[in-house]
């Protein structure tokens, strides 16, 4: 193979630990007025049906919770709880960049053995592009794809505007749903390197043929064990 797409979120740098974070924070303030249970599950749904209003992303996220909470308490919760939510939501955007254990030695590998990466991640096209600067990593990607989803067609526009055939491309990354299923399909390769929390709207399973990598930290030794 001659193209590495890399996801980001979580394959790169931190994220859902963030949002499990503020998720706490949400079940704080709401819990006050219903089950810890019920808010969960509203949560989870509100931002489910939220996706194509919304997108991925932090902002989108915010938006949800701060409609729940006015969903399951009937408008009861205060303004100063609602800000509360807010300015969690707010302080995520704002965190700092923290990447994986070894992601930062091994895309420099990567990248001084002449591998053509291209970063390909979804969410809020602005704090994305963000996230990238900050990172200290967007140099060593020829091209990157900040995305609205990972899908087969997503797949299909990524790899033809790298200018090879799906055989050539693998993707790495955490999540089944967006980073191996839709690869397999358009014919490339996949290599899923898991992560210790996973949203739930990303969980998905694949039949154990796809390898998978404890960290990144691997993916160079792999790849020229596996793919020359």
């Amino acid at each position: 193979m001659t193209v590495i797409g890399l996801d980001g979120d979580d394959t790169l740098w931190h994220s859902e630990i963030y949002f499990e974070r503020t998720q706490r924070r949400f079940l704080d303030l709401v819990g006050r007025y219903v089950p810890a249970t019920d808010a969960m599950a509203a949560l989870a749904e509100v931002e489910h049906r939220n996706l194509d209003r919304y997108g991925y992303g932090i902002k989108g996220f915010t938006l949800s919770m701060l409609e729940t909470a006015i969903e399951l308490t009937g408008g009861e919760i205060s303004a100063a709880e609602l800000g509360a939510l807010l300015g969690a939501g707010q302080r995520m955007l704002e965190h700092p960049v923290d990447l994986l254990p070894g992601v930062d030695e091994a895309t420099a590998a990567l990248a001084a053995e002449g591998r053509r990466l291209v970063l390909v991640t979804k969410g809020d096209l602005h704090h994305q592009e963000r996230k990238i600067l900050a990172s200290g990593l967007a140099d060593r990607f020829e091209r990157i794809e900040i995305v609205a989803e990972k899908d087969p067609p997503t797949y299909r526009r990524v790899i033809e505007s790298m200018g090879v055939e799906p055989a050539a491309f693998c993707m790495v990354g955490n999540s089944v749903r967006s980073d191996v299923l839709p690869v397999l399909e358009v014919g490339a390769r996949a290599v899923h390197v898991p992560y210790h929390v996973t949203w739930a709207h990303e969980h998905a399973d694949h039949d154990g043929s796809v390898p998978t990598l404890e960290s990144l930290a691997e993916l160079p030794a792999w790849l020229a064990e596996h793919a020359g």
